[in-house]
């Protein structure tokens, strides 16, 4: 038996998508497994307790826990940074690799890493979140030189709900932000919440419109088995990210 491969993954507690979807992404790779460590995370808001949900501390606690599996990666497996700003996710990422030992990701700067390899400046994005959450996202992006030209969001606020919204939803947004005249249309698509059920989608996509389609389950997920020395190209069918 080969060695094996344990990757951690931060949950927010009432996400019932990431788990089964991490699982069925690394079918392939028997001795990659990822384990799971839930802090509380109920609503996606601006207001303060909302935000306040996003302390470092709860986080930490988890990933603390998570090192007594010896995970050698642990991911955050969310989306918060979109909305606190990206220096949040770098922050945290330097604390838990002080505070565990393990190497650190998080599904955000996956998704800007591997934008900014690519060169994309202009991003399709889909969420199911409130109006006002979806508009910092795109403020964010713009203050990084990524123009959001096309969007399309749910209203939603309860974290639970996300999971709930059918894949025909979800493809009805993307083709709608990829409805554009050819010239003006988004050079990458980002599903952009960990408990939308986009992955399974993306190649569906892809394949539909020519352009890579990023979801923030995939991109964590990505990250974490390079940062682990797994070749990612042994995912398949999951679309472009992992393929090289």
């Amino acid at each position: 038996m080969p060695p094996r491969t344990l990757l951690g993954m931060l949950t927010p507690s009432s996400n019932t998508t990431l788990e089964p979807v991490t699982a069925a992404m690394l079918a392939g790779l028997p001795e990659v497994s990822a384990h799971f460590g839930r802090f509380r995370v109920t609503e996606i808001a601006l207001s303060a307790n909302a935000l306040a949900q996003f302390d470092n501390r709860e986080i930490l606690a988890a990933a603390e826990l998570l090192s007594h599996a010896r995970c050698r990666v642990i991911g955050w497996n969310g989306t918060s940074s979109g909305w606190l700003g990206f220096e949040a996710d770098r922050a945290l990422c330097a604390a838990i690799e002080q505070a565990t030992g393990a190497l650190a990701c998080t599904s955000v700067l996956a998704l800007n890493e591997v934008l900014q390899a690519t060169g994309v400046r202009r991003v399709g994005l889909v969420s199911p979140y409130r109006a006002d959450v979806q508009e910092a996202i795109v403020r964010n992006y713009a203050s990084e030189g990524i123009e959001i030209v096309a969007e399309r969001h749910l209203g939603l606020q309860d974290n639970y709900s996300f999971s709930e919204v059918s894949a025909e939803q979800i493809r009805t947004m993307v083709r709608e932000v990829m409805a554009g005249p050819p010239g003006e249309r988004p050079e990458a698509v980002a599903i952009f919440c960990t408990n939308l059920r986009g992955a399974p989608l993306v190649s569906a996509l892809e394949a539909e419109f020519g352009v890579p389609v990023y979801d923030t389950i995939a991109t964590v997920l990505w990250k974490s088995l390079r940062l682990a020395g797994v070749d990612t190209r042994r995912v398949q069918g999951w679309g472009r990210l992992f393929a090289g």
